[in-house]
C-alpha cells in the first residue's frame, strides 16, 4: 500500500485479527496486521470447530452472549455455506444430571431467543428406535435434538484475511512485533520479517492488540499505561479417532463434574471428542494435551458409547488456550466466554485497544464493536458492512453445495465425485478459479495422496499465505489427518521448491 500512515494495525492473525482487518478494509480504512507465525496458527485452529450459540452458557446467565451467538450462527451460514453447515446434535437424557425440564427450558429458549430462520427447530427423541441411540448405551432411552453448525475453523481466519487483502488490507505472515511505541501523535510499530530477516517499521494511528493468549507477554513490548486487567489462559483439548458411529450427527453429552463434551463426525471416517477446560500457567507455544486430559475425554465417551475407547485409539490430538477475561471466577467452566474491550489512551495519546476473550461464533460482531470503540479516532470511517456480505467462495446458497459440485465437474470431467465435493465443500465457487481450464490427470499436478495435487497446493501459496505443508494440511484443509509422514515429506519438498521459484 502507499499509506505512510496506516489508520490502523493489527497484532495478531486469528479469527478476532482477521475478522478486524476485513471489516476496517471494507470502510475505506488503511490496515496493516502482523502475525509472528502463520495464519490461525494458535487458537484459532484449535477450536471444536462449531458456531453455535452455547447452550451451556445460559447456566451462566450470559444471555447476551447467547443470543448473538445464535444470530451469527445464521448470519455465517449465509456467509460461507462452503465451510459452515448446519449440523444437528443428540442430547441423550443423564438420569441424575441436568433434569429433563431444565434441558427442555434451555432448548426452548435456543429455540426463541436468536431469530432463528434457517436452522430446524429442536424436538425429543426416542433413542431406543432412533439410529441416533444405536450407538449409545441401553441405558440412555429419551433425549433431545438441536441445531447448530459446523465450521472449519481456520479457514474462517484464512477467508477473512483474503477478503482484507482484496479490499486493500497488508497482511504480514511471520512478522512478529518487536515493540510498538507512541510518538508525535502516531504509533510506531518495529516488526521483524522472519523469512528474510530483516527488521523494519510501520506507522499507525490506531493499534488493536489481537494477539490472544500472547495478550499480556505483548503488552510489555507496547507503550501503555498500567492496567489491572489480565487475560486467564485456560486449555481446551480434543481428541480425534476412528468414527464411533455412521450417522452423520453430533453428540453433545453431560459430564458428572458439570461440564459437556461434544463427539463430532469429522473428515467421514473420524469422530472428534472435546473439549477440557483446564486453568494453563505456561507458555503459549508450549500447549499440549496431557494425558489426564485424554483419559478424562476418554471416560466421558465411555459413559456414553457402546463402543469403549482408550489412549490407544487416539489418532490425533490438539490443544489450544482460550484467552478468557479473567474475571475473578475460581472454576475455569465458569470463566465467562464473552470478549471484554480495554482502550488505553494514555494522557490523549494515540489508542491501543487490547482484547480479552471472544468465542470464533461472535467473531464479526466483535469486530463491530471493535471499530465502533475507536471511531472516534478515525471519523472518515465507513458504516458497518459484513452482515450481509458473502467470504470468498460463499456467493451461493447454503442448499445449493451439490449444484456448484457439478459445475465443477462438468467443468473439469477428469475430477471425481468425492475430490469436487471436497474442493466445493473448502473452496466454494474459489474451486473453480483454482481448477480453471483442468482436463486431465497430468494437469492436477503432482499427486501427494488422498487427491491432494500440486494445483491446489499452487493456488493455497499464490493466494493463502500457505508457506508449508502443516499451512495446508492443517490449517487450510484438515487433509493432515489422511496424510501419512512420507506423503508430508513429498508436500513440504514441493512447497519449497515451488516456494523458492517465486522467489527467483
Amino acid at each position: 500500500m502507499g499509506n505512510s500512515i496506516f489508520d490502523i494495525a493489527i497484532i495478531g492473525g486469528g479469527i478476532n485479527g482477521c475478522g478486524i482487518a476485513r471489516d476496517a478494509a471494507g470502510r475505506g480504512l488503511s490496515v496493516f496486521l502482523c502475525e509472528q507465525n502463520d495464519l490461525a496458527s494458535g487458537t484459532s485452529s484449535s477450536s471444536t470447530k462449531l458456531i453455535h450459540g452455547g447452550l451451556r452458557y445460559l447456566e451462566h446467565y450470559e444471555f447476551r452472549l447467547v443470543r448473538e451467538s445464535l444470530r451469527e450462527r445464521e448470519v455465517l451460514l449465509n456467509a460461507a455455506p462452503h465451510i459452515v453447515s448446519p449440523l444437528r446434535f443428540v442430547f441423550p437424557h443423564h438420569q441424575g444430571l441436568r433434569p429433563a425440564w431444565l434441558m427442555r427450558l434451555g432448548l426452548f429458549l435456543y429455540d426463541h431467543i436468536g431469530g432463528r430462520e434457517l436452522l430446524p427447530g429442536t424436538g425429543s427423541l426416542n433413542l431406543l428406535r432412533d439410529e441416533a441411540g444405536k450407538s449409545l448405551k441401553g441405558n440412555y432411552q429419551k433425549g433431545f435434538e438441536y441445531s447448530d453448525c459446523l465450521v472449519m475453523d481456520s479457514r474462517l481466519v484464512v477467508l477473512n484475511a483474503q477478503d482484507a487483502a482484496a479490499k486493500g488490507a497488508d497482511i504480514r505472515t511471520h512478522t512478529p512485533l518487536l515493540s510498538a511505541e507512541r510518538s508525535n501523535g502516531v504509533w510506531t510499530l518495529n516488526i521483524l520479517d522472519k523469512k528474510s530477516g530483516k527488521e523494519s517499521s510501520v506507522q499507525a494511528k490506531t493499534i488493536v492488540n489481537a494477539s490472544g493468549p500472547w495478550l499480556d507477554e505483548l503488552l510489555s513490548h507496547i507503550s501503555h499505561s498500567k492496567t489491572a486487567e489480565h487475560i486467564r489462559m485456560v486449555k481446551g483439548s480434543h481428541i480425534i479417532l476412528r468414527k464411533l458411529f455412521d450417522h452423520d450427527r453430533a453428540y453433545i453429552f453431560q459430564n458428572d463434574d458439570g461440564r459437556i463434551v461434544f463427539a463430532i463426525p469429522f473428515y467421514n471416517s473420524f469422530t472428534l471428542i472435546g473439549t477440557t477446560d483446564v486453568d494453563y500457567h505456561g507458555k503459549p507455544d508450549d500447549v499440549e494435551i496431557s494425558s489426564e486430559e485424554i483419559e478424562y475425554l476418554c471416560e466421558a465417551a465411555n459413559e456414553y458409547f457402546t463402543t469403549q475407547i482408550t489412549s490407544a485409539d487416539v489418532v490425533h490430538s490438539y490443544s489450544g488456550i482460550r484467552p478468557l477475561f479473567d474475571d475473578g471466577k475460581s472454576d475455569a467452566k465458569a470463566a465467562t466466554r464473552d470478549y471484554v474491550l480495554k482502550l488505553d489512551t494514555g494522557n490523549d495519546e494515540p489508542p491501543l485497544l487490547s482484547i480479552y476473550g471472544g468465542k470464533i461464533t461472535t467473531y464479526r460482531k466483535l469486530a463491530e464493536s471493535v471499530l465502533k470503540k475507536i471511531s472516534g479516532f478515525l471519523p472518515e470511517m465507513n458504516p458497518s458492512w459484513t452482515e450481509t456480505e458473502h467470504l470468498p467462495g460463499g456467493n451461493f446458497e447454503p442448499d445449493a453445495i451439490q449444484d456448484e459440485v457439478t459445475k465443477l465437474r462438468t467443468a473439469c470431467p477428469v475430477f471425481p465425485e468425492n475430490l469436487a465435493t471436497r474442493l466445493i465443500k473448502t473452496y466454494g465457487t474459489c474451486a473453480h478459479i483454482m481448477s480453471a481450464d483442468i482436463q486431465t490427470v497430468e494437469q492436477c499436478g503432482p499427486h501427494f495422496g488422498h487427491q491432494l495435487y500440486g494445483f491446489e497446493v499452487d493456488y493455497l501459496i499464490s493466494s493463502e499465505w500457505a508457506q508449508c505443508a502443516d499451512d495446508v494440511l492443517w490449517r487450510r484443509t484438515h487433509m493432515g489427518i489422511l496424510l501419512n509422514s512420507e506423503e508430508t515429506i513429498e508436500l513440504e519438498k514441493y512447497m519449497q521448491k515451488q516456494l523458492s521459484a517465486l522467489k527467483t
